[in-house]
């Protein structure tokens, strides 16, 4: 599968739905999920300058689109405007960050898991078993398009829980934090799919189960598991710190 076909895949990824075909009312979007899915793959890196015009001619696309999808990026922090110079993609998030998004899942991803074993509708538990089949089939592809398209269903599959737990406050305010964004970007790590593929099915059993004690357990124990995976990236870079000073 190539590039696109990987990026094609995480289209959609917000709503659980097939990728939308190319319109000129839905371009933008279209664009927005593209340089979505480059920056989780890393293919756009962290740091790095991107310019309308170059994603124009790379894309295929006009100015306009690009230029919808990077204002609205800039609006949700995820790329900087530098006056004259077009956009930066921002550095990775700090351990501070990290730790303080980590509390913030805690406080609302198992509610709102307890709230969809309640809540969900039987199309709704449909539409994320029927994500966590296309993760599946991701997890095996090679290379960071394809992990970064794993990526953007991981995304889909928290925002949809979320959804079906009928509380927009709570899902607009994960939505904010690009949690899984900025995770991805941080670690390129195929053990990372396998073990969150295995915790997914869990808290997904829970609710199709209508259990929320479970549910809500089942969440709280993926983001911890999840929280442990990612720390020990900072762990291994202060390491790495103090023996450069040593030497």
């Amino acid at each position: 599968m190539d590039d696109e076909a990987m990026i094609a895949r995480g289209r959609g990824a917000m709503t659980g739905g097939a990728p939308p075909e190319r319109s000129r009312g839905r371009l933008a979007d279209e664009v927005y999920d593209t340089l979505l899915g480059q920056l989780m793959s890393l293919r756009i890196e962290p740091g790095s300058r991107v310019t309308i015009d170059v994603l124009a001619r790379e894309l295929g696309v006009s100015q306009t689109p690009i230029r919808d999808a990077l204002n609205r990026m800039e609006a949700e922090g995820l790329v900087v405007r530098v006056p004259h110079a077009g956009y930066r993609i921002p550095p990775q998030i700090t351990r501070h960050r990290f730790e303080d998004m980590l509390e913030i899942r805690l406080l609302l991803e198992p509610a709102a898991a307890r709230r969809s074993a309640e809540r969900a509708s039987s199309e709704q538990v449909v539409g994320l078993q029927r994500m966590l089949e296309e993760m599946a089939e991701l997890e095996g592809g090679s290379g960071r398009m394809a992990y970064g398209a794993f990526g953007l269903r991981d995304a889909a599959f928290h925002d949809l829980i979320a959804l079906s737990a009928g509380n927009q406050v709570i899902r607009e305010a994960l939505a904010r934090l690009h949690t899984h964004v900025h995770l991805f970007r941080l670690l390129h790590d195929t053990q990372v799919t396998h073990l969150a593929m295995a915790e997914h099915e869990e808290v997904l059993a829970a609710i199709a189960a209508r259990d929320p004690d479970a549910a809500a357990y089942a969440m709280r124990r993926h983001i911890l598991l999840s929280g442990e995976r990612f720390r020990r990236l900072f762990d291994e870079a202060k390491d790495a710190d103090g023996m450069a000073v040593k030497a």
